[in-house]
């Protein structure tokens, strides 16, 4: 430890991770000594995206590093815990590279935002990591419900979402006009769904020509997200005719753009817990109902979900008191993150935790090489990489063939 401090380095490559692994870094100075790596990927956050994810996380900067180098730049730090802030696929590769390499640090890792409900891929994906970070006591009785369920092992701790903690109220100041929309890739996920969502965003405009809408995007066209998006807003937007000049497209952070808001809409993301922190009342968009799809069965009960006709008259909500404590916005004493951390670097380096084995799964050297080339893409030269790709995507192709034709036969049966 440096000065009674845990040593943490942080790695993470898409936008959102960043921001995250940045915010939880910077939580706490006075007991983290933090290290952000920024790993080069397919999907990288650019240049202005990780300055916007910096903004306010209390860290001063984040150092680039490609895949051969990242180990190197790692053990020059002589991390007490890893943290492992990416997507899942990206989390297996590292964790068994770290177990590896460094026999003495912990592996942690986290999800990003809202990760209601729990689900068995994030579980897998992370299962040689020795910790796993979550954000509210509902995400942690989840997660341990569904690790008994399935037999996966996990040692969950509990972090206040540092964006939420991090956040300074505005309760009794003079609010913004801006109805600010966060967007988001993957929900809704149809084309039909984002369009209407690009009408009532019209109609908000149009029906308030004096104020605002801003749709706070994640980046511009061309810039990688940590889920792939097909039917951006500007586009959509554009599509429908002549854009109302107060409707304005913007990737300044979240948290500049909240304290310009009268409201935040939006279907599930985590800018609304974010928001509710800042005392900015919310619309969780309820349009297209309410499941595990869209990620925002958490909001039932929060008082926070409305239509449509709520979002353009402008009807923003506060959530209910009942909701907050379980849902993100429990005292600061409940969190465990940081006291789980140093148990297990005492339990490790004391001889008694060992590195927990990587999920089994058939393919030995031949499926590590495939799994890598898969999240690294052409940023893995290796020579096993090339020869995993050779014989992987004949194989994988074969493999779904397959199970459409099982899949068609037994529906014709049926």
């Amino acid at each position: 430890m440096t000065s009674g401090r845990l040593r943490v380095v942080a790695i993470a490559d898409t936008d959102s991770y960043v921001k995250w692994a940045a915010a939880l870094l910077g939580s706490r100075p006075d007991v983290v000594a933090g290290t952000l790596l920024v790993l080069e990927t397919p999907l990288v956050v650019s240049d202005a995206q990780e300055r916007a994810a910096l903004t306010g996380s209390g860290v001063d900067g984040a150092t680039r590093v490609g895949y051969d180098d990242l180990l190197d730049r790692v053990l020059e730090v002589g991390p007490d815990v890893v943290m492992l802030a990416a997507r899942g696929p990206l989390v297996r590769v590292l964790a068994r590279l770290v177990a590896a390499a460094l026999p003495d640090a912990v592996i942690a890792t986290g999800l990003p935002g809202i990760s209601v409900p729990a689900t068995r891929k994030a579980l897998v994906y992370r299962a040689q990591c020795d910790a796993f970070v979550l954000h509210s006591h509902r995400e942690v009785r989840e997660f341990t419900a569904m690790s008994i369920e399935r037999g996966i092992a996990q040692r969950f701790a509990l972090a206040r979402l540092p964006f939420a903690r991090a956040a300074v109220s505005r309760d009794g100041e003079v609010r913004g006009d801006d109805l600010v929309f966060a967007a988001q890739a993957i929900v809704p996920r149809e084309r039909v769904d984002r369009l209407r969502v690009a009408r009532m965003l019209v109609r908000a405009a149009q029906a308030h020509p004096n104020r605002r809408v801003v749709v706070k995007l994640r980046g511009v066209k061309g810039e990688s997200q940590t889920h792939r998006e097909y039917d951006g807003y500007p586009d959509l937007i554009a599509s429908l005719g002549p854009v109302p000049p107060n409707l304005v497209f913007s990737t300044e952070p979240m948290g500049a753009a909240l304290t310009r808001a009268a409201g935040l809409v939006t279907v599930s993301s985590t800018a609304a817990v974010e928001a509710v922190a800042q005392g900015t009342p919310v619309i969780a968009l309820d349009t297209f109902g309410v499941g595990p799809d869209l990620i925002n069965t958490v909001f039932v009960g929060s008082g926070l979900l409305a239509g449509e006709e709520s979002v353009i008259a402008r009807d923003f909500r506060d959530p209910e008191a009942g909701w907050l404590e379980d849902n993100y916005f429990h005292p600061p004493a409940d969190d465990t993150w940081l006291e789980v951390l140093g148990e297990l670097v005492t339990a490790r380096r004391t001889g008694f935790l060992p590195h927990r084995p990587p999920w089994p799964r058939r393919g030995g050297a031949l499926r590590d090489a495939w799994e890598r080339k898969s999240v690294l893409g052409a940023l893995d030269r290796s020579p096993t990489g090339r020869a995993a790709f050779v014989i992987g995507v004949p194989a994988r192709t074969a493999v779904r063939l397959l199970r459409r034709v099982v899949h068609a036969r037994l529906a014709a049966r049926s």
